[in-house]
């Protein structure tokens, strides 16, 4: 009797890991978008997102930091297998999981009080922690590395001809790029900006996020078809 194959589990895999990037966005936006609704004194339009890993019941968005970084890893290794024109090379799916670990590393590592949050503290730490300064080293993979991934894809799209889709990569990684600038310059406080820095943060991060979505999307339509294996011969 010769047993049956499988040759759909390839093609299984990359699906599912596709859609941990289709998951990976409304995730994370979702968890902290509750998060901070429920904290006394925190204030979205001001504050980032990573000040809600700061005082009690900081753990759910030190979570929610891990479980999206390991949505974007996964997403990353799908988009690494799926046959997408314009992922064609390597770099989209690397430069996507450097965000994933960028992700998980300011979960370990929380950000210093900035901006007033946690109530009590100064707009401006007097000097930044370790840990501190980790989580911010650990934010450029995601702010940067984002942006650098989604305007390889649009150079690799204009390359191929979809002007389309290569003009939203470009748009996305010019904005999300633009965005985060605004958004430091308010977490810096300045006096014009400091009122809007958690917004300005939040419009890159879903830019960004959304891209990822948008991309796996696509990537499910190009994944290898899942075949059903023939019943075994006797």
């Amino acid at each position: 009797m010769k047993p049956a194959t499988a040759p759909g589990r390839p093609a299984i895999w990359t699906r599912r890991l596709l859609r941990c990037g289709l998951a990976a966005g409304p995730v994370f936006v979702t968890a902290f978008v509750a998060e901070g609704a429920a904290r006394d004194g925190y204030r979205p339009l001001r504050h980032p997102v990573s000040s809600l890993a700061l005082g009690p019941g900081g753990w759910v968005q030190a979570a929610n930091f891990a479980v999206t970084g390991i949505l974007f890893l996964a997403a990353a290794a799908g988009l690494a297998r799926a046959d997408d024109s314009a992922t064609g090379t390597r770099a989209v799916p690397a430069l996507i999981g450097v965000a994933g670990a960028g992700l998980i590393g300011s979960a370990i590592f929380p950000t210093d009080p900035v901006s007033g949050y946690p109530p009590g503290t100064p707009d401006l730490p007097c000097a930044a922690s370790r840990a501190g300064t980790v989580h911010n080293l650990a934010a450029i993979p995601v702010f940067a590395g984002l942006p650098a991934a989604a305007a390889s894809a649009s150079w690799r799209s204009f390359r191929i001809g979809q002007r389309g889709w290569g003009l939203y990569c470009a748009g996305t990684a010019i904005t999300m790029g633009a965005a985060m600038a605004l958004a430091g310059a308010g977490f810096g406080q300045s006096p014009r900006l400091v009122r809007l820095g958690g917004l300005f943060q939040r419009a890159s991060i879903v830019t960004g996020f959304a891209w990822l979505t948008a991309l796996s999307a696509r990537a499910l339509q190009h994944a290898p078809a899942i075949r059903v294996a023939s019943p075994p011969v006797t």
